[in-house]
């Protein structure tokens, strides 16, 4: 933890934006962050980004959160869509889009004089089929957690540790990670996984993914959760089927990162 603090103030020195999605990853360096500027001595901003593929409901956790540490809190509107490299989805996807995002705000930074950039991308994100990382390294944007050898468990233990109420908040990926690469992505289709899935959390799961395959829509939970996926089925069933979905199935193998990586010969 004192490691964190030092890299953390050291990079304040010099004014700090962090790139902030309300994530367990960015609100851990948000919090280091505020801690160590009590006294607002350094230029500090947390910077969001309101995607056309992000869940919704980033935008409300990462403006509550960033409002409860006394961090000045920016939100960067983002049209991916108009991207045409990103909107055909290929399996580069992930590089156009961070490219694309992040030049936004490294823009930002300019025009405010903001020197250091950060993200919260941690070492377990090395292992990972993550092309995105590139385009980070290519504008100069500093992981903390990665130059300190930080892994995911530990980023939510310290977390916890500081009582920040997100440390146990389930990773909530782009929304293109629920179609195959190379189907050109549907901001409609998009917008209706995004609400199927926020609604069948509401019947007590935590961890949800809509996978969709042509007019074949399957469904990944925590493994253990499975069985009351089939218990709730006739609601599942009626809310999929009402939002267009035609053939409704749950994967046995359960919830898994990245689970339509595996063509790509590196997925996660």
């Amino acid at each position: 933890m004192d490691l964190l603090y030092e890299k953390i103030e050291e990079l304040l020195k010099g004014s700090l934006c962090i790139a902030y999605s309300g994530g367990v990853d960015s609100s851990l360096l948000l919090k280091v962050a505020s801690d160590i500027n009590k006294d607002n001595r350094y230029v500090l901003y947390a910077v969001t980004f309101n995607t056309k593929l992000h869940p919704v409901k980033d935008i409300e956790i990462s403006s509550k959160l960033a409002k409860e540490m006394g961090v000045a809190h920016e939100i960067i509107e983002i049209d991916e869509l108009k991207n045409e490299e990103i909107l055909n989805n290929s399996v580069n996807r992930c590089y156009f889009c961070k490219k694309f995002m992040f030049q936004k705000l490294v823009d930002f930074a300019n025009e405010n004089g903001i020197q250091n950039i950060i993200d919260g991308t941690n070492l377990d994100d090395l292992s990972t089929y993550r092309p995105g990382l590139k385009a980070l390294k290519e504008l100069n944007i500093k992981s903390p957690f990665v130059e300190l050898g930080i892994d995911k468990s530990t980023v939510r233990k310290l977390a916890n540790d500081l009582g920040i109420s997100v440390a146990n908040r389930p990773s909530a990926p782009c929304l293109a990670t629920r179609i195959p690469y190379n189907t050109k992505l549907d901001l409609g289709l998009l917008n209706r996984i995004d609400r199927c899935e926020n609604e069948i959390k509401t019947m007590g799961f935590d961890v949800v993914r809509l996978r969709v395959h042509d007019d074949i829509v399957r469904i990944e939970v925590k493994k253990e959760d499975i069985r009351r996926i089939i218990d709730n089925s006739h609601r599942i069933i009626n809310l999929l089927k009402s939002n267009g979905f035609t053939y409704i199935t749950v994967d046995i193998e359960g919830f898994r990162s990245g689970s339509m990586d595996i063509h790509t010969n590196e997925g996660k």
